[in-house]
């Protein structure tokens, strides 16, 4: 996914940047807007996923603070180790859908222009 998102922003960066004599601004924008609501999704997935795992985590530390065993340090090292890439990708794809908005509104801005 994160490949993805970044291919496809940098996609429309060059469409964007120098854009073709014969581009149709309402098509692309349909096309972008299709766009947006995969990764608006996909983000609203990781959120939820990323919030279940911050929360077993947090669980599973303050249970540990009575009950340290092996185990639940394992686990909870475990839950780290997971909750880290999660808040990575949920970051990327925060931010990713935040920039695709900007897009947006640059390419109504050129339709307008054109």
């Amino acid at each position: 996914m994160k490949k993805r998102i970044l291919d496809y922003m940098k996609k429309i960066e060059l469409l964007l940047g120098n854009p073709p004599e014969d581009v149709d601004w309402d098509e692309e924008i349909k096309k972008h807007l299709v766009q947006i609501e995969f990764f608006m999704h996909e983000r609203l997935v990781h959120l939820i996923v990323t919030m279940v795992f911050a929360i077993l985590t947090v669980l599973s530390i303050l249970y540990a603070i009575n009950n340290a065993t092996i185990g639940m340090l394992m686990l909870i090292v475990a839950f780290m180790v997971l909750l880290i890439p999660y808040i990575m990708h949920y970051y990327l794809l925060e931010n990713g859908v935040q920039h695709m908005y900007k897009q947006y509104d640059e390419m109504i801005s050129k339709k307008e222009n054109s």
